[in-house]
């Protein structure tokens, strides 16, 4: 009789458990894909700024998300070094493109990761220039318009000061 009991405070405590697991779990919201720059061995990865489950964003939103500064990742680049940029496979499934400034750097790609020169961000004839750059990635549109935009990536990069 006392193994009975013992067992069924057990299962009603594992029960307990479980139920206060998933619930839980059903408060937290479904974090965005990844996107990471990686320069030499360093690497920063971010979730979306602007991300609504898959959904088209309103080019409004996507021009707003471009604009915000506010908890931007940042990585240090040497010019002389190439940049990686990586995405996560249901981003590469819709399309990316890089924008420097806001302004399109690349065509969309469908891969899973880019490798562009570190040079390129810290030169003028790119929108580049001076001390630090914000890099984007724009899923599935242009920052023009066109194709629907569902997601953006910004990270700041910051020129080596001893490049």
């Amino acid at each position: 009789m006392v193994l009975r009991s013992a067992r069924r405070r057990r299962t009603v405590a594992a029960f307990g458990a479980v139920s206060a697991g998933l619930l839980v779990l059903s408060a937290c919201d479904k974090p965005t894909p990844l996107a990471t720059v990686t320069v030499g061995s360093k690497s920063v990865h971010s979730e979306a700024a602007c991300y609504n489950d898959g959904k088209e964003l309103k080019p409004s939103e996507v021009q707003e998300c471009l604009k915000d500064k506010t908890d931007i990742k940042s990585i240090t680049i040497d010019p002389d070094e190439k940049v990686r940029f990586g995405v996560d496979p249901e981003v590469a499934d819709k399309g990316w493109t890089l924008l420097m400034n806001g302004q399109p750097l690349t065509e969309a790609s469908k891969k899973t990761y880019v490798v562009i020169p570190g040079s390129v961000f810290f030169n003028q004839q790119y929108g580049g220039g001076g001390k630090s750059t914000t890099v984007s990635l724009l899923e599935g549109g242009k920052a023009e318009g066109g194709a629907k935009a569902t997601g953006l990536w910004s990270f700041k990069f910051k020129k080596d000061s001893d490049a």
